[in-house]
């Protein structure tokens, strides 16, 4: 994502927040109209330009953002975000839920998401289930906390979402950071 700093006119500000909400709602929404009208809404009802700092402005549009993509993808399908019962799948490969722990830097997941190979990655996101890719994506590309996703799903995820809590959603991000770092090993056994 671009880097924004004071000296930005509100205008070149309000560009870069656009198109990093756009990047972030066709991840999770996909390429479609429902996403611009995500990205207006949001530019429309959150305040980038009063009185808050700029990293506090964009990180409250990413949080608006992704509480309208929940809903949608949660009206789309009741269940896509159903909060885990008991165990979040197989055990986890990755001890930690941090990108370094499966291999990745941020820089890399950079490249990987707007990068030459953002259609490779874009293309296992969508392989990803609902709920995992959410996660994944708000973790990551929306860099939001665990806490901070977990009350978003049970927030907006619908009734099947309301249990979420933050040890589920660590537990579905290893298993996706899991995925990445076989798909990355995939990828580099296939050159």
């Amino acid at each position: 994502m671009p880097k924004m700093d004071e000296s930005q006119s509100g205008s070149e500000l309000l560009h870069q927040v656009a198109d990093e909400l756009y990047h972030l709602g066709v991840m999770l929404l996909g390429e479609s109209e429902a996403t611009v009208v995500l990205v207006e809404h949001t530019i429309a009802t959150v305040d980038l330009a009063g009185g808050e700092d700029i990293a506090q402005a964009r990180h409250g549009a990413r949080v608006a953002l992704a509480a309208t993509a929940i809903e949608g993808l949660s009206q789309r399908d009741a269940q896509a975000l159903a909060a885990p019962s008991g165990e979040y799948g197989p055990p986890n490969c990755i001890g930690d839920d941090d990108l370094d722990a499966a291999g990745v830097s941020a820089h890399e997941l950079e490249e990987m998401v707007s990068g030459p190979g953002r259609v490779r990655m874009r293309a296992w996101l969508e392989g990803l289930p609902v709920a995992e890719r959410t996660i994944f994506v708000l973790r990551t590309v929306g860099r939001l906390t665990t806490p901070e996703v977990a009350g978003l799903l049970a927030l907006h995820g619908g009734k099947a979402a309301q249990g979420w809590m933050t040890d589920a959603v660590r537990g579905v991000f290893r298993q996706a950071l899991c995925a990445l770092a076989s798909q990355m090993l995939q990828d580099s056994n296939s050159r």
